[in-house]
């Protein structure tokens, strides 16, 4: 039956021509009213690819036509709504930033457990998922917990769509959420090319200036601290800030960076088998050889990007964490610690007994339930460790 349905809605796909249909830039940014907004950003040009890329490249299944209008009107709105708060409320961006965290490195290298103990310290600001994706209310009056439920809706629809999508990411309405759903805002972001097949938007990105990604990316978390009524330490997660450093370091000039790093081969599988789950559902085929080969050329490109970092001491070397999964996941607390002291924050005993419990609730950091094969997506293991050895051996992985 589900292979009936899904002959059926991808016979409306073509008959229909429904990407070109409803992803037409200048029909949805007329709809959500979001020109101005985005030109602030630069954000019109990486739009209009990005729709584009949707329409030719993704090969957008049933589903895929309507999730992608979908998170491009929502995104658009968003913008919208920010800047009208910006306009009614010029406090917002008089909000100062000072000293934040930042959490990158490779990917399924530990990244969102240490996200997660972080944020058991009330001093630690993480943006969660449900402020990411829907950060302000519709009315002025309606409570968050209508958005954190709206959250949740929508992670046990993709949950219903990519069986054992949280057993490889666990995450909740109310979990800390990464930066890359910040920057999708304006439209230059990695998540993109996760979910979706778009190979010229993905060139486009890895050369373009990021530097109006970071100036929204700031605007949002004053938005985020406006809304608290008081500073704090804003504790930020994105893998693929690795990629844009040079942007970040502009932006955030005061920032502290924790690096993880973790053997590239084991990272490499993992991605690739996440990747393959958050594409199958809006394209009618993720190509696993195609998936195998973007991973491994995108995280050669990272690990090179930290080298580079750590060599041009592209951040004080005060300001610099490096830290290894094998180590964060056999001694998660001792971890912590190093990560307080090398930053000269205190460490209070009810923060330390905050993590501790939710450490036992996540043995080994929630990690090692599923297993990928580098083969699986034509990755050649002996062929990509030499390719990975300066980064191997300078972090000791």
């Amino acid at each position: 039956m589900d292979g009936m349905l899904a002959a059926l809605g991808q016979r409306a796909v073509t008959h229909l021509g429904l990407p070109d249909r409803f992803l037409q830039p200048d029909a949805l940014l007329h709809r959500a009213k979001a020109a101005e907004a985005l030109a602030a950003f630069d954000g019109e040009a990486p739009f209009r690819m990005l729709l584009e890329q949707y329409r030719q490249e993704a090969d957008l299944n049933f589903i895929g036509c309507f999730a992608a209008r979908y998170d491009a009107l929502r995104l658009l709105r968003n913008l919208a709504a920010l800047k009208r708060r910006e306009t009614s409320q010029p406090a917002v961006l008089r909000t100062p930033i000072s000293k934040p965290i930042f959490i990158t490195g490779l990917p399924r290298s530990g990244t969102t457990f240490l996200h997660k103990m972080l944020a058991e310290d009330p001093e630690n600001r993480c943006p969660a998922a449900w402020e990411t994706v829907f950060p302000l209310p519709r009315k002025p009056d309606d409570p968050p917990s209508q958005r954190i439920a709206a959250m949740g809706r929508l992670l046990a629809a993709f949950e219903r769509m990519a069986p054992g999508f949280r057993a490889v990411h666990p995450i909740d309405a109310e979990s800390p959420q990464e930066c890359s759903e910040i920057t999708a805002h304006v439209f230059r972001s990695y998540r993109f090319q996760i979910t979706h097949h778009i190979p010229r938007y993905l060139a486009w990105l890895r050369a373009a200036d990021h530097a109006p990604a970071y100036r929204f990316h700031r605007v949002f978390l004053q938005h985020l601290q406006h809304t608290d009524g008081r500073p704090r330490r804003f504790v930020l997660k994105c893998p693929d800030h690795v990629f844009t450093l040079g942007a970040l370091a502009e932006a955030y000039p005061d920032a502290r960076i924790i690096f993880l790093h973790r053997d590239p081969l084991e990272v490499l599988a993992s991605v690739a088998g996440l990747t393959a789950i958050l594409r199958r559902p809006f394209t009618t085929g993720a190509n696993r050889q195609a998936i195998g080969q973007q991973v491994a050329e995108s995280w050669l490109a990272g690990a090179e990007a930290i080298l580079c970092a750590d060599a041009g001491r592209l951040f004080p070397e005060d300001r610099v964490a490096h830290l290894r999964f094998r180590e964060l996941t056999a001694a998660p607390m001792a971890t912590i610690a190093s990560i307080y002291e090398r930053f000269n924050l205190p460490l209070l005993p009810d923060v330390r007994q905050r993590m501790e419990r939710r450490i036992a609730r996540l043995p080994h950091g929630g990690y090692g339930g599923v297993k990928h094969a580098l083969a699986d997506y034509g990755i050649d293991a002996d062929a990509m460790r030499p390719r990975f050895a300066a980064y191997a051996a300078r972090f000791n992985v």
